[in-house]
């Protein structure tokens, strides 16, 4: 009878031996899979209504891309509802394997968690960033009749009248919300925010002169502006943009350091492989370059700006603080 020796050798013991060789080939796995990757259908959650705005345009317009360079059909999962936190809950949940991925945006990774006490995921722990695929400004606009000229003027305006001026958002805890209350604290002024279900109703309350001030997105107010119905005081990213190249930035006005833009970015679930990451990374920044996707992204007025997956992360951390010391300060909070 032929006797087995131990397969996996006797230099530090069988056991370690042993062990060593199985961690070896566990660690493996994850880089063969990711090299494979992807071998199913991919989920894109967009925490919004199918048809609702950029957040399923650029989903469906990057999950086409992705489709078209993998072979494997990359489905768009609307899931609105909370702020935009019911979508992202779902995907903080989800397995960390690259086949369930997020259309993220501010709303959900960096306002929203600064405004809500109890949130159902941690924007940095639950989240692996991939990248930003576009940055869009914000614009502070007044009625042609105010006699307001300037952001300066506005402000001069506040302080001499304060608890009286008024600004109107598409709602409470949105982006343009919280670049009031950013522009309150930042200027030394008092104002009073009026929230609206959208920006549309705030934009036609302003036409009829009943606010002082709109701050919405660049693309819902491009339209009056351009046609005179309002007057465009300041833009709130670094630099002016291409839509509207004669409007200064806040920057510019005299308020350093207000840079504030709504992005839009891709994420998977926290713990996903970084080889996979990397990977999604690398063909997304390859898709952004392509003309037709510029020309949809584009649209919004912003700029493409893909990053690293850790830039993207540095931001979200910056921004969460961000708004934390801002909600603090304003003493607001939405549960």
């Amino acid at each position: 009878m032929i006797a087995r020796r131990p397969v996996c050798g006797h230099i530090f013991g069988v056991g370690t031996v042993c062990a060593l060789v199985l961690l070896a080939s566990a660690r493996a796995i994850p880089a063969a899979e990711s090299q494979s990757y992807p071998v199913r259908p991919i989920r894109l959650i967009a925490p919004s209504t199918a048809g609702g705005g950029g957040v399923d345009l650029y989903a469906r317009l990057i999950g086409k891309k992705l489709t078209d360079a993998w072979g494997q059909q990359v489905i768009v999962d609307n899931r609105p509802g909370g702020g935009m936190s019911l979508g992202a809950t779902v995907v903080a949940k989800a397995a960390p394997d690259g086949y369930t991925l997020f259309m993220g945006h501010p709303n959900s990774l960096t306002v929203g968690p600064a405004l809500r006490a109890k949130g159902g995921y941690d924007p940095i722990n639950d989240f692996a960033p991939i990248t930003i695929l576009m940055k869009a400004p914000s614009l502070l606009s007044v009625h042609p009749a105010s006699g307001i000229a300037s952001l300066q003027e506005l402000i001069a305006a506040a302080k001499k009248r304060p608890g009286e001026m008024t600004y109107g958002t598409s709602g409470a805890g949105s982006v343009g919300n919280m670049i009031g209350e950013l522009l309150s604290q930042r200027a030394g002024i008092k104002l009073v925010h009026v929230p609206y279900k959208g920006a549309g109703p705030a934009l036609l309350d302003l036409g009829a002169n009943r606010l002082g001030f709109v701050s919405s997105s660049l693309v819902s107010q491009i339209a009056f502006v351009r046609d005179g119905r309002l007057r465009a005081l300041a833009s709130t990213g670094a630099n002016r943009t291409r839509l509207t190249p004669n409007v200064p930035t806040v920057i510019e006005a005299g308020i350093a350091g207000f840079d504030v833009t709504a992005w839009h970015a891709i994420l998977a679930p926290g713990k996903t492989p970084a080889d996979i990451v990397n990977k999604l990374n690398r063909e997304i920044v390859r898709i952004l370059a392509l003309p037709d996707v510029q020309e949809a992204l584009l649209v919004e007025g912003g700029d493409i700006t893909p990053t690293t997956p850790q830039e993207f992360a540095a931001l979200i951390r910056s921004e969460l603080q961000l708004w934390k010391n801002v909600v603090r300060q304003a003493g607001i909070a939405i549960d």
